[in-house]
């Protein structure tokens, strides 16, 4: 069995490269082999990817490339299953992306996958019952009931403001606060997955504030510049099947665009 974690320039399977992968190769009596590799992606690691993992440019320009040492890793994992956080969705396409790129012919269809996240999120339930009996300690009755699901929730959260006091949240970037605080700014700020422009996620702002849009082939660019260099886009973001806030979002981009 094969564990393994990449680090790599994004989360873009087809765009994005390897800076990093470590395996561990965990033989049937037990035996343990490891095998760490820095990679040069011939391509820039964008500064927040930096932020998150450590690894900058200048950490891997004399690293070898992928395609140099594919075959070296190929032979490592040859007849191995393999095992990850998260694999199955994300370091083995892209590890398979990776191997083609190389013309490096590793035969991945015979092979068993493990993903660890996985059977962590099918076991330790993620729903709003499980949540009532985690912090609660009592089930939820009448689950499903609109006005059970809301007083469930308000007590949740009272039961998270007290279970959580004083205690430390490490962020991706390693900095430690205490978010879990009887304010709503805070706790608004802290229960955000991106600091969204509009309500879906469509639009985000970027680490500088700037909108940027968060889908598709012009996922990571700002708006503006979408805007500016493909005029059909607005167009066919307001006749396609959008939210009516993203494209009121859109529109008032746009029209600060022509204001300046």
């Amino acid at each position: 069995m094969i564990f393994l974690d990449l680090e790599t320039t994004g989360m873009n399977i087809v765009t994005d490269r390897i800076v990093e992968i470590a395996l561990i190769k965990v033989h049937p009596d037990g035996k343990e082999e490891e095998k760490q590799y820095r990679i040069n992606p011939e391509m820039p690691i964008p500064e927040v990817v930096t932020k998150i993992h450590g690894i900058s440019d200048e950490d891997v320009k004399d690293k070898p490339t992928f395609k140099e040492v594919a075959k070296t890793i190929a032979q490592f994992m040859e007849g191995c299953d393999f095992a990850g956080f998260n694999s199955n969705r994300f370091d083995i396409p892209l590890l398979a992306e990776e191997f083609l790129r190389a013309d490096v012919d590793l035969d991945l269809k015979k092979r068993k996958f493990i993903d660890v996240q996985a059977i962590f999120h099918k076991m330790e339930k993620r729903t709003l019952a499980a949540a009532y009996k985690f912090y609660c300690q009592k089930p939820l009755e009448d689950a499903h009931s609109a006005m059970a699901d809301t007083k469930a929730t308000y007590e949740v959260l009272k039961a998270q403001l007290d279970v959580y006091k004083d205690e430390e949240y490490e962020d991706a970037h390693g900095k430690t606060s205490k978010p879990i605080v009887n304010d709503i700014q805070a706790l608004s700020e802290f229960s955000a997955y991106d600091t969204n422009v509009d309500f879906v996620g469509r639009i985000v702002y970027d680490e500088k504030g700037v909108e940027i849009i968060n889908f598709g082939k012009n996922k990571g660019i700002p708006v503006e510049k979408v805007l500016r260099e493909q005029p059909g886009y607005y167009g066919w973001i307001l006749n396609s099947e959008f939210p009516l806030y993203t494209k009121k979002v859109l529109t008032a981009i746009k029209l600060r665009m022509k204001d300046n």
